[in-house]
């Protein structure tokens, strides 16, 4: 029986490109540090286009299939053209993104096939900080809520357990919630 046979593409997933991929990396671990790019730039006002410029990974450099660029902005009550989603919702749908992507995999990896899944992030940010008005009011969200909403034939603790792994491997709830040394500079013209 081929490794295909035995993996079937679950939820859209190739488990036996996954599993392939587990198996590589546990016996080259070196092709597991990966190194992602973006660069965003201005365009008035609040308004900026990000760019995706690939990545470098599994020993060699990428680009993405499709060129992708996202804009971001601000709405007119946050003195904004309204040309995008603000960077916040960019982050709440970057950590919506990464848990929906892990729950598919895991659940692929598990067998358990998914109907639909929607996952609601929703995060609440104070203004007096971003503005100056209040140093003791942080920047950032204070609080973020993640819901999921999953059509499986699998029971409820099933459904649980996948969202916990996803959570526990996610990249971005990482960055979240342990912290990130972000390193900020200006390059020479």
């Amino acid at each position: 029986m081929t490794t295909t046979q035995q993996h079937p593409r679950i939820n859209g997933v190739d488990t036996a490109a996954l599993f392939g991929t587990i198996d590589v990396v546990r016996t080259q671990p070196e092709l597991a540090a990966f190194r992602f790019r973006s660069r965003s730039t201005w365009v008035s006002g609040t308004h900026s286009v990000g760019t995706f410029l690939g990545f470098t990974g599994a020993g060699q450099d990428h680009l993405h299939a499709t060129p992708v660029e996202v804009p971001a902005d601000h709405p007119a009550v946050l003195t904004g053209t309204d040309h995008g989603p603000t960077p916040a919702e960019l982050l709440l749908n970057a950590l919506g993104a990464c848990l929906t992507a892990g729950l598919g995999n895991i659940a692929a990896a598990r067998g358990v096939e998914l109907r639909g899944v929607r996952c609601t992030v929703e995060g609440d940010l104070d203004l007096r900080g971003i503005l100056g008005l209040d140093d003791s009011v942080r920047n950032g969200f204070r609080d973020v809520r993640v819901t999921f909403e999953v059509d499986s034939d699998a029971d409820a603790a099933t459904v649980a357990a996948l969202v916990a792994q996803s959570r526990a491997r996610s990249a971005v709830y990482d960055v979240l919630t342990a912290g990130t040394r972000v390193e900020v500079g200006v390059a020479a013209s």
